[in-house]
C-alpha cells in the first residue's frame, strides 16, 4: 500500500498552478501548501498523498496515473492540463494494452513528469 508520492519540481508556483487546474476534474485539491517549498494534494479533508517539493533540478522523471470516475473526467483532465501549460502525450482514447480496456489520456507537466488519468469503468 502506498502512503504518498513525492515529486521534485523546479518551480513550486508554476507546478501548483498546473496541478491546481489538472487535478480538479479528478476530485483532488491542494490540502497543504507552505508557499515556498512544498504542497500536498489529495481529497478534501484527508491527508495529502501527492507532494510537490521544490528542488533545483528534478533527479529524473516519473509517471503518475490517477483514477478518474468517468470518460468525461479524463477528457476534462486533458483539457485542463493543456490549458495550464502541459504538453500532450496521449489524447483521450480507449486503450487495450497493459491490462485494458481502459480510457485514458496523459500529459507532461512543466517539469516533464508524465501525468495520466485513467477510467477503468466496466463496460467501456
Amino acid at each position: 500500500m502506498i502512503d504518498h508520492i513525492s515529486i521534485r519540481v523546479t518551480s513550486l508556483l508554476r507546478a501548483c498552478a498546473f496541478y491546481d487546474r489538472v487535478l480538479t476534474p479528478l476530485g483532488l485539491v491542494c490540502t497543504v501548501r507552505d508557499g515556498l517549498e512544498y504542497a500536498g494534494y489529495g481529497l478534501t479533508g484527508r491527508d495529502p498523498f501527492l507532494w510537490l517539493t521544490l528542488h533545483d533540478a528534478p533527479p529524473g522523471h516519473v509517471q503518475i496515473a490517477f483514477a478518474a470516475h468517468s470518460r468525461t473526467a479524463v477528457e476534462e483532465f486533458h483539457m485542463a492540463a493543456l490549458a495550464a501549460g502541459g504538453r500532450g502525450r496521449t489524447t483521450p482514447c480507449l486503450q487495450t494494452d497493459h491490462g485494458g480496456p481502459y480510457f485514458s489520456a496523459s500529459v507532461l507537466d512543466p517539469d516533464r513528469h508524465e501525468i495520466e488519468a485513467i477510467c477503468r469503468t466496466p463496460g467501456l
